[in-house]
């Protein structure tokens, strides 16, 4: 078992660094690749600081690359020398130190949208996050159901007929996550019977968003969605209450407790979505006991 976090470094702390449009136009890619290869520099240092520090699971940005879809970055720079010398570093350290690295596509790309356009820009930017993953040896990208349009049905339908136009690289690295709104576990779980993607489990999620099946008859499913990989789960605490959707700035100790005694001998790595990041993991590294 690892606990991990998102992006963010406040203790070195890390700058990922952007632009706007405008300027992206007047510096063009040389300046897109001066900010990229920033953001990979960025990466590497707080993946060094996560080993130094027993963090063995971490969920890069999305934002690594300016404009990464965008027309105006056209640059293969999946292919380029001077960030494949950054990230073949940290490919190394992944191999070395059996690191977890997973990244979660923003709200913003929508599977089961009923506007064709939003499906292929979904694709295009899942096109983007794998080329990193791969770039990097990840082996999570995680993605929500999308809207649900006045039919559930329908909607995780839609969701399922939209994940065969994936492919194959991508399908791979795909995880499905219950949301704290719209889709349950539940429904997750009949969305994961349709596609075969594996479950990330969101306790937080769950708790505001419970449905009307029992979650303990259900977790045997989301483990064996899986296969032989090693399951992913999300935890939070609410900011003001249990069920508020707000992130609370640290996972508090009583939620984690109440997490790892309902995954009981079920083994997974545990990714801490809090705002103050790595700080939030520090203080229950000692229960990392799988």
């Amino acid at each position: 078992m690892r606990f991990g976090y998102a992006c963010i470094n406040l203790s070195i702390p890390t700058k990922f660094r952007t632009c706007r449009l405008k300027t992206a136009e007047e510096k063009g890619l040389e300046y897109i690749k001066e900010l990229t290869l920033s953001n990979f520099n960025q990466t590497l240092e707080a993946v060094k600081w996560n080993l130094q520090n027993d963090i063995y699971f971490y969920r890069f940005s999305s934002d690594l690359v300016p404009f990464a879809t965008h027309p105006i970055n056209d640059w293969e720079w999946w292919d380029d020398q001077d960030v494949l010398e950054i990230t073949n570093e940290i490919k190394a350290l992944q191999l070395k130190y059996s690191m977890r690295f997973s990244c979660h596509p923003g709200q913003y790309n929508v599977l089961n949208s009923k506007t064709s356009a939003v499906v292929t820009n979904t694709i295009k930017d899942l096109t983007y996050h794998e080329r990193m993953m791969n770039a990097v040896n990840g082996q999570d990208m995680i993605l929500h159901i999308g809207g649900v349009y006045g039919d559930k049905e329908e909607a995780i339908e839609r969701f399922a007929q939209n994940y065969e136009l994936l492919p194959a690289g991508i399908k791979s690295l795909l995880r499905i996550e219950n949301d704290d709104k719209s889709f349950t576990l539940e429904d997750v779980v009949k969305v994961s019977r349709k596609t075969h993607a594996p479950i990330c489990f969101d306790i937080h999620h769950h708790n505001c968003n419970p449905g009307e099946a029992d979650l303990t008859s259900m977790l045997p499913e989301v483990w064996k969605s899986w296969g032989d990989k090693k399951p992913k789960c999300h935890i939070s605490s609410g900011k003001s209450h249990s069920t508020d959707r707000s992130h609370h700035d640290l996972i508090l100790e009583k939620d984690l407790d109440v997490f790892l005694e309902l995954l009981g001998d079920m083994d997974a790595d545990i990714m801490f979505e809090a705002k103050l990041k790595e700080q939030s993991v520090l203080p229950h590294l000692h229960k990392q006991t799988k």
